[in-house]
């Protein structure tokens, strides 16, 4: 389990070094490396979701694994919001994003305040806040989906 969060932080990390080279991606790898990031908190803030709601057994240490992924990946998605990326690509990030950016900025601010709470609260084994930092990560991420996020 710790093999697995070793190499996808240090392939998250390559990532974010590689991004940060770059003075800017064109359009096409900025929406991919987007979507990547946003893939990787779903599938990871998915097994967290469903021990919450007992729908999957509570295991303290895949819970710290998955809290923790998400925690790092969260930080990374803001980079490929960048300008001439509201088209094009199969996008579903609505053009209101580069209309409020300060407001899009301060929802995923919140949001990667919920997930670093998230990934302490795992470390606790105290699965009742597990469940209530869960349902709170869940509604900062719903609350920039409502406003930003095509279906």
């Amino acid at each position: 389990m710790k093999k697995k969060v070793t190499v996808l932080v240090m392939l998250a990390v390559a990532i974010g070094a590689a991004v940060s080279a770059w003075a800017q991606m064109k359009p096409e790898d900025a929406i991919k490396y987007r979507q990547s990031a946003m893939f990787l908190v779903g599938q990871n803030f998915g097994p967290l979701a469903a021990m919450a709601q007992g729908k999957m057994p509570y295991d303290k240490d895949a819970a710290i694994m998955y809290a923790d992924i998400v925690a790092f990946v969260s930080r990374l998605p803001l980079r490929g919001f960048q300008p001439g990326t509201d088209t094009g690509g199969n996008t579903k990030a609505k053009p209101e994003i580069w209309e409020n950016m300060d407001d899009f900025k301060a929802k995923l601010e919140k949001m990667q305040q919920e997930t670093a709470k998230l990934a302490e609260v795992a470390q606790s084994g105290d699965f009742n806040a597990l469940k209530t930092q869960v349902g709170e990560t869940g509604k900062a991420c719903k609350a920039c989906h409502d406003k930003y996020r095509n279906k």
